[in-house]
């Protein structure tokens, strides 16, 4: 029963995407300015609103029961975020994903997280080692079952342990401005044979951490988010309407 409501809120939203967008409430122009910014911007990193869609103001007034001026400053600072844009003469739209971007966070995340899991290697700790084990077999759980959602954030906190583990925190804040900058296209690709290669590869960073094998751990994640810039180029020639080089 929980697929095929799943699946109806999906359908939903495709044909509404307003849908995702709660009402608000507040009597000061800037307080409702941020609530209407942070739902249109999870509406977009969420894909409920996706990439090169026109964005229908009144619609967005209409469902969340404020004025033009919220929606236009909430516009304005989305739209200074890179995640949408202003077309002269035709209106708002949700921003392409920006392949030329994509390749640039991918390159900072590469040169970071490489040496992250190759120095990793020479030091990490059982408790550690424990803990990507544990996360490893959750996310085959969530592959088996295929639950989306849970999936994803398995994937967040399998980095962030790497991350949490070398204790440098520049680099991990670095690293999760990127991450964020990759969301949309990762949920994109999301799918149960993406996962599945996710899964793999993940567990080949851990066995060769676990080895003390640095050179192979290294090797292991420079795969692995090869992969993802190799796999966004096959999307984005099947769907060119999501994205922009």
């Amino acid at each position: 029963m929980g697929g095929v409501s799943t699946s109806t809120n999906e359908n939903r939203l495709a044909a509404d995407p307003y849908r995702a967008l709660p009402r608000v409430q507040g009597s000061e122009r800037g307080s409702l300015t941020d609530a209407v910014e942070e739902a249109l911007r999870a509406a977009i990193v969420n894909l409920a609103m996706e990439p090169g869609m026109m964005i229908d103001k009144l619609a967005v007034c209409e469902r969340m029961g404020v004025s033009r001026f919220p929606v236009s400053s909430a516009l304005a600072k989305l739209a200074a975020a890179g995640l949408v844009e202003v077309l002269p003469q035709r209106g708002t739209r949700v921003m392409p994903i920006v392949m030329h971007d994509i390749r640039q966070h991918l390159f900072i995340r590469s040169a970071l997280e490489v040496e992250t899991v190759r120095a990793l290697a020479a030091s990490c700790d059982s408790a550690t080692l424990d803990a990507l084990d544990a996360n490893l077999e959750r996310e085959r759980d969530a592959v088996q079952q295929g639950l989306r959602r849970e999936f994803h954030l398995l994937d967040l906190a399998f980095h962030e342990l790497l991350l949490n583990a070398i204790n440098l925190p520049r680099v991990k804040e670095i690293v999760a401005a990127s991450r964020n900058a990759l969301d949309r296209a990762r949920r994109l690709m999301a799918s149960p044979e993406r996962h599945a290669h996710t899964l793999a590869e993940h567990a080949r960073i851990a066995q060769a951490i676990r080895a003390r094998n640095g050179e192979a751990a290294a090797r292991a994640m420079h795969d692995h988010l090869d992969e993802v810039v190799a796999e966004l180029r096959r999307f984005s020639t099947e769907r060119p309407d999501l994205f922009r080089e």
